[in-house]
Parts: structure tokens; sequence; C-alpha cells
């Protein structure tokens, strides 16, 4: 894939992964890119995905190797045919993890492959086995080490508590990235991303009768986005004076 007339070098895919086998995987972005400086255009598949859940149940990294392998084998058909091996594209799993533990909290992990020489020194192109590599980004918050860089930029993009206009200006005075009506836009929906947290939390809430599922509600939300109790009461507008019945609530638990 070449750069458009407009210089793009990202190209959107489909979001789905079909196989009669092995079921169907949704990912949350994926997308064609071409590796800057790299002399030619080589071709990258880029996958996506924001996590608030540390705690799925199976570890993040087993999916990420996961989902890096059925991207790897979903190219036999569409990226070449036959024995082409030499076609090949590298594929990224990146993770943006919300709400991780404290010993994690803004770090960045890559898992890939490497080559061991168990016996002689035989060394073979990188690029011939360098086709994978997994993410994982740990966002934080300003109190600990390492708020810098692109953990300071998703940590603001996805803040529910900094406003759409601040966030815009940080990327723009910070980050040196021009505020064109298309990142505007995209400013607009990162930003929608915690209020669907909210919505949804609230929503349950409802569907399990107003004080069982506001707590529950209240309770889903100190977990997933990590807030403290009277931010999440706050979040879902829960009035000043039913917010001590709550408190006694929890405490009780």
């Amino acid at each position: 894939m070449l750069p458009d007339e407009e210089g793009s070098v990202i190209s959107g895919l489909d979001t789905e992964d079909k196989s009669v086998h092995e079921g169907t995987v949704t990912y949350d972005i994926r997308f064609h890119a071409i590796a800057p400086d790299s002399g030619e255009p080589i071709g990258l598949i880029v996958n996506v995905e924001a996590q608030n859940d540390f705690y799925p149940g199976y570890p993040l990294t087993k999916r990420g190797i996961y989902y890096c392998c059925r991207m790897i084998s979903s190219q036999y058909g569409r990226e070449f045919v036959g024995s082409h091996y030499e076609k090949l594209k590298k594929v990224y799993s990146i993770w943006i993890c919300m709400n991780p533990p404290k010993n994690r909290e803004n770090t960045i992990t890559r898992y890939r492959l490497t080559e061991e020489h168990l016996v002689g020194e035989a060394v073979e192109p990188v690029q011939h086995y360098d086709l994978l590599s997994i993410v994982m980004l740990y966002l934080g918050g300003p109190d600990g080490e390492n708020y810098d860089g692109v953990l300071r930029m998703l940590d603001v993009l996805l803040s529910h508590e900094t406003s759409e206009a601040e966030k815009r200006r940080i990327l723009q005075d910070d980050y040196d990235i021009q505020m064109t009506r298309t990142l505007e836009s995209e400013v607009s929906v990162m930003c929608n991303l915690s209020k669907g947290v909210i919505e949804k939390s609230w929503k349950k809430g409802v569907a399990e009768g107003k004080e069982k599922g506001i707590l529950s509600s209240i309770e889903s939300l100190m977990e997933t986005m990590n807030w403290t109790l009277d931010q999440a009461m706050t979040a879902l507008k829960v009035p000043e004076a039913e917010r001590q019945n709550y408190r006694n609530l929890l405490e009780k638990q």
C-alpha cells in the first residue's frame, strides 16, 4: 500500500476477522500503516484495543498474542497466496489499559519474537522473523512516575475530568498537534468513551432497581474507572441528600 495523494500512511481495515474453525474476532481498531523512514513502503497491520478491566479472567497478554496470530494467519488470501510467505506483513496488537494495578501504572511493555543463538551464531535477517509485537500501555496519573509522553497524552484524552477544550489545548500546546477539523472530531470521540462507561453503568442501575442498582453502578465505576466514591456518585448525578445513604450501604458490605 502506498500513501495516497494527501500523503496518508494509514488505511482502515474491517474490524471483524471471521474463521470457520476459530470463530469471529472483533477488534476495536485495525488498520494498515507504512513504517516511516524505512526506505521502502513496509506494510504493517495494527490492532488497537482499549481495556477497562485488567482482570477479565485471563491474561491480557495472551489475548494480545492470539490477536496477533489471527492477524498473521488471516493474511493468506488477502496479502498473499500460494507459497509467497515473503509478503507477510508485520502485525502489532496495542493495548491501552486504563485501570491497571498500581505496580503497572505509567509503564509500557513490549513482547516480541527475538533470535536466540543456542549453538553457533547463524544470523537471520530480523525482518524474516520479527513479525509480531504486543505492546501494553498501562495508564496511571500525574502522581506517579513516568507520567510523560504518550502515557500522559492518552491519560488526558481518556480523562473524564478534563474538558474537551482543555484536551485540544494540551494536544496543541504541549504536543504540537494542530487541531484540524478531523482531529477535533476525533478528540470528541475520545471524550465520549468515558461518558459511554457512565451511561452503561447507569442503565444497569435502573434495570436492577433504584437503590440496589445505583449501588451496583457506583461499585462498577469505582472498579472500572478507578474513581473514589464521591467521583462515582457525582458522575451518576446522585443527589447530595442521598449520598450518605450509599456511603452507609457500602460500609456495611
